[in-house]
């Protein structure tokens, strides 16, 4: 189960009650994003899990999973590859850390690389 589940459902474990709703409290704003300066990603490559093929991964997104998407499209298409994006990473096919560190710098993102 991942954190923001648990977190969700914190505090109540069972209750006897015939009558009791449980009402979600969300105390995670999801429906807001971090502009891009406040934003603090990290760029690098990976292999794990892959057969040896190396992806680019891009970790540490705040924000909407509609946000993210739109991030993930674009980085697609200034790279020319496929990719996915989920959970706050996107994964881009391809060795593409320093074009997409260039391009997230431009765009005002407070970007720092990670492995190879």
């Amino acid at each position: 189960m991942s954190k923001q589940k648990k977190q969700r459902f914190e505090g109540i474990v069972y209750s006897t009650s015939d009558d009791f709703s449980y009402v979600e409290s969300d105390n995670q704003e999801e429906g807001e994003t971090l502009p891009n300066g406040k934003q603090k990603l990290k760029v690098g490559l990976d292999r794990k899990a892959r057969k040896g093929k190396v992806v680019t991964l891009i970790t540490g997104f705040i924000g909407t999973q509609d946000d993210l998407d739109v991030l993930a499209k674009v980085l697609k298409q200034k790279c020319g590859v496929g990719g996915s994006s989920k959970d706050g990473e996107i994964l881009i096919q391809g060795e593409f850390k320093d074009k997409i560190i260039q391009y997230l710098q431009a765009e005002g993102y407070q970007v720092k690389g990670f492995g190879g």
